[in-house]
């Protein structure tokens, strides 16, 4: 089978959403079905594997994001010949889909990695809350409808799906594949020494893009009140993302920059290694569909953190293999 995987973004910044491409092609090309993957860049994006479809985009600055509406003449020609079409992204990929597959009679399945339905208070904070959702229910309704499968990591994300835009398209539940082999064994720790942490501090680490969807700021409000009392914790953050620069400020602003250490973006194979250096893992988001950074600090032996929301309280078991609480900050 010819399957064409469409997403705005691929390997252009460390995502959850890559990761799952990755590994999803990896293995269906194992199966014997040739995989292409159409998404956007530029000159400057180098693919190291086969089968990638880069149409040129503008890059919004520091993002990783190439913006673009439309594919290449090639890159049309190719999606025409696919047997199925797999949307990972439901705004451009999502609507190229419609445009390009829909008339063909290419079978669209969607894959929903985000909380699309808190997705109006992260990304559309201009507008008042009641038109943001609105204007995106209006777009996403009609979308979920004309795809043939809707793919969902969790019951819980298949719940929302329904009761927050009334579907009637068939949805699925199938957890995102995940590659445990590196946790087999203990991997080697990443030195403390090279964030200013030493053996006797605990360290919380989350692991992720920095993005406003990920609530972030809660971790580190929760954390300043931690460290207020004890003085031997430590924060580490690791990835990158559109919300580093302010949440950068607010550790300044409540003077934890000793406390605090922000990684940047980290090669996906070393996260084991940066797992292996901490003692606890993390999670303030309250938008996961899944989890995947979860269950990997699960594989690492850590203790988890989070939020009581859908997607993470779908993996922890409270008070067995971590926490969840609500995400008040008191």
């Amino acid at each position: 089978m010819r399957i064409g995987m469409m997403a705005d973004i691929y390997k252009t910044q460390v995502s959850g959403v890559t990761n799952c491409l990755t590994l999803s092609k990896r293995w269906l090309e194992k199966m014997g079905h040739e995989v292409y993957i159409f998404t956007f860049g530029d000159d400057e994006v180098i693919d190291n594997e086969k089968n990638i479809v880069r149409t040129t985009g503008v890059p919004l600055v520091d993002t990783g994001i190439y913006l673009n509406l439309r594919y290449n003449r090639y890159a049309r020609r190719l999606l025409y010949s696919m047997d199925i079409a797999h949307v990972h992204h439901p705004f451009v990929s999502g609507s190229l889909a419609m445009r390009y597959c829909v008339p063909r009679k290419i079978p669209v399945v969607f894959t929903n990695h985000t909380r699309y339905d808190l997705f109006a208070h992260a990304y559309l904070p201009i507008l008042p809350e009641q038109i943001g959702e609105a204007a995106l229910k209006a777009y996403l309704t009609p979308f979920y409808r004309a795809c043939d499968l809707i793919i969902v990591p969790s019951a819980s994300m298949r719940q929302v799906l329904e009761e927050h835009f009334g579907l009637v398209s068939p949805v699925e539940v199938i957890p995102n594949g995940l590659d445990l082999t590196p946790y087999r064994e203990v991997a080697q720790p990443i030195d403390r020494a090279g964030f200013g942490f030493t053996n006797q501090h605990v360290i919380s680490t989350y692991i992720g893009r920095l993005a406003p969807e990920k609530n972030l700021s809660l971790l580190i409000r929760a954390f300043h009140g931690v460290a207020s009392t004890y003085d031997h914790v430590r924060l580490l953050i690791v990835g990158d993302g559109p919300d580093r620069e302010n949440l950068e400020a607010q550790v300044k602003l409540m003077s934890i920059t000793d406390k605090v250490h922000f990684t940047g973006m980290v090669d996906y194979k070393y996260v084991p290694e940066y797992l292996a250096a901490s003692d606890i893992f993390v999670t303030p988001s309250s938008s996961e569909t899944f989890g995947l950074s979860t269950v990997e600090a699960m594989a690492a032996g850590l203790p988890v953190l989070g939020i009581d929301a859908p997607g993470t309280a779908d993996i922890i078991e409270n008070g067995k293999t971590g926490l969840v609480s609500s995400d008040d900050i008191a």
